[in-house]
């Protein structure tokens, strides 16, 4: 597929200043040049045209967001110099697989100073002797070359997994997403404060709650316990009352008797 048809495929009906990533792996380029991109994707932040038959960059658009550039197995030779131009912003490129020769060939990229990462994988400016100190010197506003720092420390794997860098308010490199993980990090251990407090209070109100129902019902049985001793009390006073009255009865008959 043309590279051209591939991009408009990719748009899906979008404004191209929305699409902030775009992937054409694998597609074809007519002439050997970018094909179908425009000045519209002014928020394109990611660009992957992988094995598509470039052999020259210099009709890519402006892309002042751009921040990763994959442009591996192609047959790109020179040209570097639009890079500085057009893109700013770039701190990750990939020039892998790609007919690089020498290190002037690379040297237009001093002009990138928010560069980072440099991959130059099985290109042929790999097999000089002072392949990486040479590289490291020429720009020195790197931090990886093929993956690897200058004292040959591999990139970590929270940079690895982007790779590529993101440029903090002071224009310092490092991996997107540490401050708001922070933030949330503070935020889970407010709600968890806030959580324990919470039990507490409750734990501390259904205990009051008990106490409080043991103490009704203490008061409901000594009042029950009270009515039971009035009950028995009033029973004895009827009995006594009514042995006096049968005592009574008894001695009006023996009366009556003695007078017949």
């Amino acid at each position: 597929m043309e590279m051209k048809k591939r991009i408009s495929l990719e748009l899906r009906n979008r404004n191209p200043a929305e699409v902030a990533e775009l992937v054409v792996d694998n597609c074809r380029s007519s002439d050997g040049e970018v094909e179908g991109l425009t000045d519209d994707y002014t928020g394109l932040e990611i660009l992957s045209m992988v094995n598509v038959g470039l052999s020259s960059l210099s009709k890519l658009p402006s892309l002042p967001k751009l921040r990763k550039l994959e442009v591996s197995d192609n047959t790109i030779s020179g040209g570097l110099d639009a890079l500085a131009e057009k893109c700013p912003s770039l701190t990750y490129l990939n020039l892998s697989g790609n007919k690089i020769k020498d290190l002037s060939t690379i040297e237009p990229l001093q002009n990138l100073k928010n560069l980072k990462s440099l991959d130059l994988y099985s290109c042929e400016v790999t097999a000089l002797d002072d392949y990486r100190d040479g590289v490291f010197e020429l720009l020195p506003q790197l931090t990886y070359l093929d993956g690897f720092d200058e004292e040959d420390n591999e990139v970590p794997d929270s940079e690895a997994e982007n790779e590529y860098f993101v440029l903090d308010e002071d224009d310092e490199a490092g991996p997107p997403g540490d401050d708001d993980d922070d933030d949330d990090d503070d935020e889970d251990d407010e709600e968890d404060e806030e959580g324990s407090e919470g039990d507490e209070v409750g734990l501390s109100y259904l205990m009051k709650e008990g106490i409080q129902d043991e103490e009704d019902d203490g008061d409901y049985v000594e009042e029950d316990e009270e009515d039971e001793e009035e009950e028995e009390d009033g029973d004895e006073d009827g009995a006594a009352v009514q042995g006096e009255k049968r005592k009574r009865d008894a001695d009006d008959e023996g009366e009556d008797d003695d007078d017949e």
